[in-house]
């Protein structure tokens, strides 16, 4: 079955046969004269009213690796104050070891109250702002400090919503994203859901506003690539292992390792086999 008809049947089982109701605009961002009110997704995927179970304390009680190789395909959601629901595929990671990690916010074991999210229950969210302006969102696992960050995700629905959002967050005029370009990145994946600071330390196995639903088909071995963090700098041996995962030939990672990619091919590891 063709990746994209498989995804379409993927997230169909996820949902009930009910519609949508009617839906206002994002709450606080003045809507389009003449635009379309109803609800955009992804042209692969159907719109229709979500019954879904959430992912479980004991799905993110797990390792900081472990966990974020499970993350891959499960469905992260977003309830926006005026109902609308942000469905995105995770398609990207990377893993933060706590103490023991240089490049982590937790390494030496140091606890502030800018990563007191990351020492809390797996499950946790820690968001935390970069330059000033961005923000990052991580989970936290089994592990003192430590972290999995969600790095991109694959737009499922509310795509107008995300584009409305992105352009809200961005100060100078600019072009219609595409699809692709939504969420393919941490601050931009925060951007595209409207997740700020106010995040931080929120449970996702309770939170009303932010959780996880379980993905139908999750990935083989063969179909994720392992290779190193991005932008982590001079951190010694901790720059080059290999604690960035994401779903091989996935169009919506943020940056591919065509290197690693090549040594799979060779060893016969085809993505779906």
């Amino acid at each position: 079955m063709p990746r994209k008809r498989k995804l379409l049947a993927q997230l169909s089982a996820l949902q009930n046969t009910s519609s949508l109701p009617q839906i206002n605009a994002v709450e606080q961002l003045n809507t389009t004269p003449g635009a379309d009110p109803s609800p955009k997704s992804s042209k692969y995927f159907v719109i229709e009213k979500k019954n879904s179970p959430q992912l479980q304390e004991d799905f993110f009680n797990q390792p900081c690796v472990s966990l974020a190789k499970s993350f891959l395909g499960q469905i992260l959601v977003r309830k926006l104050p005026d109902g609308r629901e942000l469905w995105g595929r995770i398609v990207e990671t990377e893993a933060y070891l706590g103490g023991e990690d240089e490049a982590s916010h937790s390494k030496g074991g140091k606890q502030t109250q800018r990563n007191a999210a990351m020492f809390m229950k797996p499950g946790t969210l820690y968001v935390y702002q970069i330059y000033g302006i961005y923000f990052c969102m991580n989970v936290s696992s089994q592990g003192e400090g430590a972290a999995v960050l969600l790095r991109s995700l694959e737009p499922l629905q509310g795509l107008d919503a995300m584009r409305e959002l992105r352009r809200a967050s961005r100060k100078a005029p600019s072009r219609l994203l595409k699809d692709w370009q939504l969420c393919n990145g941490p601050s931009k994946l925060c951007q595209a859901f409207g997740i700020d600071k106010a995040f931080d330390q929120r449970d996702l196995t309770q939170d009303a506003a932010i959780w996880m639903v379980p993905g139908q088909d999750p990935p083989g071995e063969q179909d994720v690539v392992a290779t190193t963090r991005i932008g982590i700098g001079n951190r010694g041996e901790w720059a080059q292992k290999p604690l960035r995962f994401y779903l091989r030939g996935n169009r919506f990672v943020s940056v591919v390792d065509k290197k690693i990619e090549r040594e799979m091919a060779a060893r016969g590891h085809s993505p779906g086999s």
